[in-house]
């Protein structure tokens, strides 16, 4: 899997190499964000803008990198998702799931937000 990995202090960008995101990629990919999970990092941009397929277990794959950063109270973000993959997400429910995006930069703008809200939260409590 041909990817890389940009570390930022409040979150970490994968960008995925790859033209297809299927069960060849996919278990790769799952490893990767757990493994980036274990590491700390709790807020994930994944752009998939070089993407432009992807089957049930890319889908899978994405559904492992929201799971690990929502039971650490962070964020993953999708961006630069194409049409097919965004009817994907739609036929299968889970445009409510994910927090999509056009651009990094408004992923950036995504996570310092939520940061900001889950830290008057824990203010306010």
């Amino acid at each position: 899997m041909k990817f890389s990995v940009d570390k930022h202090e409040k979150y970490v960008l994968i960008k995925l190499h790859e033209t297809k995101l299927n069960s060849l990629i996919s278990p790769q990919l799952k490893s990767e964000l757990i493994l980036i999970n274990t590491e700390g990092q709790k807020n994930m941009i994944l752009d998939l803008s070089n993407v432009k397929y992807s089957d049930s277990s890319g889908l899978s794959s994405l559904l492992v990198g929201h799971r690990v950063c929502k039971n650490s109270e962070g964020s993953f973000i999708l961006t630069g998702i194409n049409e097919g993959i965004n009817r994907l997400i739609t036929i299968s429910q889970l445009e409510n799931v994910f927090t999509i995006v056009p651009s990094v930069e408004e992923a950036i703008d995504v996570i310092f937000m939520e940061e900001i809200e889950r830290e008057l939260k824990k203010e306010a409590k």
